[in-house]
């Protein structure tokens, strides 16, 4: 896509967190795109390596780092081989998430804390991680990917959506607090995101039909907005979660 002049990333260096719904690589060649190097953090099974592919592609450096995204431990050392990798870390997207529909009174105490560590607690470690070393350089910014489930409810989806609400008030409370440091903090609120390509002729199904869009999101409609937050536009937006959703949150 066409990258704004204010938009541009050359010289920035990027952090992002994978997980195994295939979104990584896009999100991380669009920053790619704009002129960031990148590093990427996850699981070994995860699309770590299809992202740094991804990245390579657009003629940037990628870096790839196994890492537990819930062990605090490894997401420090994770972050120091980042920054030996790219030199500093100016962007950080939490991206890594698991999702996890069941009725409630069927999940299981060892679910509940799953949901929370890779959906919460590795949006902490990162931010308090990286935080550390964008407070010393005196700027940064950070995009948590969330998801609509932040504000709105569904059934069989209880601790999914507490651990995007934790994420949602994180991104707030945390931009109030880094605010004088030139970090901004913001989110982007993903709605119903497939990596299929459209099908033209295919009828659309009932969510489809329920969508103002008429159509589920691709991972490609995040990253216009993931760059402008990334960027140094993006110098009087903070606290804000963006939702990019087809128009769902309008049924509410």
């Amino acid at each position: 896509m066409p990258i704004p002049a204010e938009w541009n990333l050359t010289g920035k260096a990027a952090l992002i967190t994978a997980d195994s719904r295939g979104w990584t690589p896009y999100l991380a060649a669009a920053l790619a795109e704009a002129g960031a190097d990148v590093a990427i953090a996850g699981a070994e099974d995860s699309d770590m390596r299809d992202a740094a592919a991804a990245v390579e592609s657009e003629g940037r450096k990628a870096v790839t780092i196994a890492t537990d995204v819930t062990d605090s431990a490894q997401v420090a050392s994770a972050v120091d081989s980042a920054l030996a990798g790219l030199g500093k870390i100016d962007i950080l997207v939490n991206n890594a998430r698991v999702e996890f529909g069941k009725p409630f009174i069927e999940v299981t105490v060892d679910e509940w804390q799953r949901v929370m560590q890779f959906n919460v607690k590795s949006v902490f470690n990162f931010c308090q991680a990286v935080g550390k070393h964008m407070l010393e350089q005196g700027r940064g910014r950070i995009i948590n990917m969330n998801s609509g489930l932040a504000l709105r409810g569904l059934w069989n989806s209880t601790a999914a959506c507490a651990s995007h609400g934790a994420v949602h008030q994180l991104t707030s409370a945390l931009a109030l607090e880094w605010a004088r440091n030139n970090i901004r903090v913001c989110g982007i609120g993903a709605g119903w995101i497939t990596t299929d390509e459209p099908d033209p002729d295919a009828q659309p199904d009932l969510l489809d039909r329920y969508l103002p869009s008429r159509r589920r999101g691709h991972p490609a409609d995040l990253c216009g907005l993931l760059v402008y937050l990334a960027s140094d536009a993006d110098d009087f937006v903070t606290g804000q979660t963006v939702f990019i959703d087809g128009g769902a949150l309008a049924h509410g």
